[in-house]
């Protein structure tokens, strides 16, 4: 571990003096911080103060929504931005979280800063030290998010290490090698601390490194581990057919899961199957079952007990996956009324009573699809192709009286040159979506793309000549969309529509806005029933993920990240025409005059 220090040139003894003194309360600043901060408890974790982002969607139910109102429909116009601060060029796509007037952020390349959240200065740096032979990975990897507990911040690093700082001062309490190294495993996702325990999962290439695992927070010990591809002889082992248990991935690379402490569940998504086809896994289509299960718990959503690990319900969005069509983004706790609209909505639970109240568990593919399941024991409750109901939806169809899910068989390759139109393609990835429970609805920033795909054994991955494609029939100019869906009805509302996608992260307020940016570098506010934009500022690059806002002393600020980020945009924003600036890292921060 290193701590970043400025190094000056003297060439006067004034200098030296101010130096000193400057030196002298700096200490004396640190020195203040540690003996007035306030540990971080579960109870803070579960109801956090209104001012503080204490993780990725600052609730454990991952509903991205701010209590603060102080920024507002009346006044949203008058926003300035306050503070700027540059970061280094690399791969940045994570979530900033702040606590008591201190935001924490991820910086490239593998290190975590701690900045005053008023106006972007440096508290303290943690670079860590790292060799040669990762370099090429701590240009390309970001971590998601930090997670905060007790009087430490906790760091998924490049290099392989779960690493736990003192907020003071950044110092290392204790790390752990979070994967085997040099196993084609990453650290693309972000920590989350549950009861106690640092909960991480990762992206990874053999069955070994496919898991979700626990370490104590305070010592860094493993508590527990579970593995999202079972091996042979185990339970679900079967729906793998043949397939060697060191060769079985369903890989963890996306967003973090959420924790409800009513039931003591964690809910995880898992990506597709690896190799990506079914040719290149099984030596023929039919290796593995045309509905679920098949190749668990790839493209499933998991439900975890918090203190063992132990796997209490799953539900498997999409069984045996042919195209890479990931779920494995955050899943989004909310308690709501159920009245879908059969218009709408194309397979609904037969055993829902119009307008009963459930608690929900709502998830969005990035190969498409919604669905809403019942957050106690997972049962199927209604689902819809999303964004649009098309012949080339990757799921055929689902049993309403069980959920069980059924692949697209025409889309299946079913010899090596095959070329197929799947629908869809990253319609949402990485950046996460939002909730306002005062319209009950879901805000979504989606892409209506395809995927144009052709099966190739000869590569590693079973696939060549594999690029989104926007969807037939869409014009490019609505063809990247903020949706607004009804979580009673269904009812999908394109708030607001243009050419240029985005990898910005919604935000909703109790200001009744939406803040949401894109790849053309506008930074908007949006009403929440209508999408009326209300403000817009156009910044220094492209915007990726990081939308948070928090407050300080009673001032409410908006903060939102521009950067280099993964490559989910990539072929929508050149079928736009669009040349995206790259490698301009920065945190701009807003607030009211």
């Amino acid at each position: 571990m290193m701590i970043a220090r400025r190094s000056v040139s003297f060439r006067h003894p004034i200098q030296l003096l101010l130096i000193g003194m400057a030196t002298l309360a700096a200490l004396s600043t640190v020195d203040a911080q540690a003996e007035e901060f306030t540990l971080v408890t579960t109870e803070m974790l579960e109801s956090p103060d209104p001012s503080d982002w204490l993780m990725l969607g600052r609730t454990y139910d991952e509903q991205r929504f701010s209590p603060l109102d102080q920024v507002n429909k009346s006044n949203v116009r008058h926003l300035r931005m306050v503070w700027t601060r540059g970061l280094p060029a690399g791969t940045e796509s994570t979530i900033p979280i702040v606590y008591d007037g201190v935001l924490y952020v991820v910086s490239p390349i593998n290190s975590v800063l701690a900045l005053d959240a008023t106006t972007g200065d440096l508290i303290w740096e943690y670079a860590r030290e790292t060799g040669p032979e990762i370099a090429l990975q701590l240009a390309t990897i970001s971590s998601k998010s930090l997670a905060i507990y007790h009087d430490m911040i906790y760091y998924t690093s490049p290099d392989g290490y779960l690493v736990a700082l003192d907020v003071r001062d950044g110092s290392v309490r204790w790390e752990v090698e979070s994967y085997v190294r040099y196993s084609g495993a990453k650290n693309t996702s972000a920590p989350i601390v549950v009861e106690g325990k640092v909960i991480t999962a990762r992206a990874c290439r053999d069955q070994a490194n496919c898991y979700i695992s626990a370490h104590d927070a305070m010592t860094g010990d493993e508590v527990w581990r579970f593995y999202t591809a079972p091996g042979e002889g185990e339970p679900g082992g079967d729906s793998w057919g043949d397939v060697p248990t060191a060769k079985r991935v369903a890989s963890l690379w996306g967003l973090p899961g959420s924790y409800d402490p009513a039931n003591g569940l964690i809910y995880w998504g898992t990506a597709n199957p690896r190799p990506y086809t079914r040719l290149s896994r099984h030596g023929s289509p039919d290796g593995t079952s045309r509905t679920a299960p098949a190749d668990l718990y790839s493209n499933s959503t998991l439900a975890l007990k918090a203190d063992t690990g132990e796997l209490a319900w799953y539900y498997q969005h999409l069984p045996g996956d042919d195209w890479d069509a990931d779920h494995t983004h955050e899943r989004v706790l909310v308690r709501t009324r159920l009245n879908p609209d059969a218009d709408k909505v194309k397979w609904i639970s037969p055993n829902i009573r119009p307008g009963e109240e459930r608690d929900v568990v709502v998830h969005i593919g990035e190969g498409g699809g919604m669905w809403v399941l019942d957050r106690n024991d997972g049962e199927f409750l209604w689902a819809m192709p999303f964004p649009v109901d098309v012949a080339e939806f990757n799921v055929a169809n689902i049993d309403v009286e069980t959920g069980m899910t059924e692949i697209n068989w025409d889309n299946v390759f079913k010899r090596d040159g095959d070329t197929v139109l799947s629908c869809f393609h990253n319609t949402r990835s990485y950046w996460p979506m939002a909730y306002h429970p005062g319209t009950n609805a879901i805000y979504v920033a989606f892409h209506d793309y395809c995927l144009g795909m052709t099966a190739d054994l000869s590569s590693p991955s079973g696939w060549t000549n594999r690029a989104g494609r926007l969807r037939p029939g869409v014009d490019l100019d609505k063809a990247h969309a903020l949706g607004k869906i009804d979580l009673t009805t269904g009812v999908l509302t394109r708030l607001y529509e243009s050419a240029v996608p985005g990898n910005g992260a919604v935000l909703a307020t109790a200001g009744d806005l939406i803040f949401w940016g894109d790849a053309d570098r506008r930074f908007r506010a949006f009403t929440v029933d209508d999408g009326e934009v209300l403000w817009e500022i156009i910044l220094g690059g492209v915007i990726q993920m990081s939308t948070i806002t928090y407050a300080v002393d009673g001032k409410q600020y908006i903060a939102v990240m521009t950067g280099d980020g993964n490559s989910a945009t990539r072929n929508p924003v050149e079928l736009a025409g669009l040349t995206v600036p790259r490698g301009h890292n920065a945190i701009y921060v807003f607030a009211l005059p």
